[in-house]
């Protein structure tokens, strides 16, 4: 992927299982959603897997373990082994293990996929600022984490112990809506001690190289839900992208991306996998992808044509990109959006 300012969405004569070797896919809004394979999520895998593909899931929760994760997906029906589940607990604890010695302490707050990575690395967890620790973690514990593990990080990062986080996602969605996430505990601490810390989770490099170190991957493909984490993460990486609409992101947010959450292709669910991407190419003014012809006007976006609704989609991103330039686009595209149901 080139680093230049992508003004337009890519096509692919291939499918994409067939033109990359590995994808790289996130869960929650991807995968499944609230515990629950999404629509055509597993069918969609296992023809990828069939044809050649391999794949990884690659989560910024540290809560659970590659193990638990693996589980999960086989009883939704998606053969998967604990090898190809890559944790921002496991990047975390790699960054941890590069700069303390070997067999140090790391006080843990968090839950039991922190604990197994450090154990991976080397490192042995602890409980208490009073062990001595070398470094101190901090990955999402859940919604039973007591609020004396705060204090307990705020003791030890006030003496100068270094700090890291898995990452630092403000929310977590859950069955009864959105919670708060790792970020918004990595808050408490930040306030407490007006400390910053090392974090290794989406869209942040030392992530990208985990999954990469872990999958061996040659030519991969990122597939996710949120443009701030996923995609980014991608940009990041330099490395292609495919951005589904099963999670967080809608067509309003796609249009104003900046540069860095601008995927490579836009399709509906997983099975965007098993196809190629049309072309999105230049008509006098304006884009043209499938029947549909968009354009940037004064002040908003403008759609003419017919036919499927993505390639609406992907040519009004190449009018927005394209205005916005190396920013994001502040075009009004409501109207052309409800043209296409979005």
């Amino acid at each position: 992927m080139s680093r230049s300012v992508r003004t337009r969405p890519e096509g692919s004569g291939q499918a994409l299982s067939e033109a990359y070797d590995t994808a790289l896919l996130d869960l929650d809004g991807v995968v499944y959603a609230g515990g629950n394979a999404i629509a055509h999520a597993v069918e969609s895998l296992a023809t990828a897997r069939g044809g050649g593909m391999r794949l990884a899931y690659v989560t910024n929760n540290a809560l659970r373990t590659p193990d638990a994760v693996a589980d999960h997906l086989t009883e939704l029906g998606i053969p998967t082994g604990a090898d190809e589940v890559i944790t921002s607990a496991q990047a975390v604890a790699r960054l941890i293990g590069e700069q303390v010695p070997a067999g140090a302490r790391v006080l843990v707050i968090g839950g039991e996929g922190l604990r197994v990575a450090l154990r991976e690395r080397g490192l042995e967890p602890v409980e208490s600022a009073e062990d001595d620790p070398a470094a101190v973690v901090q990955g999402f514990g859940g919604p039973d984490l007591p609020w004396g593990r705060f204090a307990e990080a705020s003791y030890a990062v006030a003496r100068g112990v270094p700090w890291f986080a898995s990452n630092t996602d403000l929310t977590i969605p859950s069955g009864r809506g959105i919670a708060p996430g790792n970020g918004a505990a990595v808050e408490v601490v930040r306030i407490a001690t007006g400390a910053e810390p090392q974090v290794a989770g989406k869209p942040l490099p030392p992530m990208h190289r985990e999954t990469i170190l872990r999958t061996g991957a040659e030519r991969p493909l990122v597939v996710g839900d949120r443009l701030d984490t996923d995609i980014e993460g991608a940009f990041n990486g330099e490395v292609d992208s495919l951005l589904v609409l099963t999670g967080v992101t809608d067509g309003a947010q796609l249009l104003a991306a900046p540069p860095q959450h601008r995927p490579t292709y836009v399709d509906a669910d997983l099975r965007g996998l098993l196809t190629g991407q049309p072309e999105v190419t230049e008509e006098g003014s304006g884009f043209r992808c499938g029947g549909w012809t968009a354009s940037a006007g004064a002040e908003k976006l403008e759609l003419d044509g017919e036919g499927a609704v993505l390639d609406g989609l992907r040519a009004l991103c190449a009018a927005a990109w394209t205005a916005a330039g190396d920013g994001s686009c502040g075009l009004d595209g409501g109207k052309a959006l409800a043209r296409l149901g979005l």
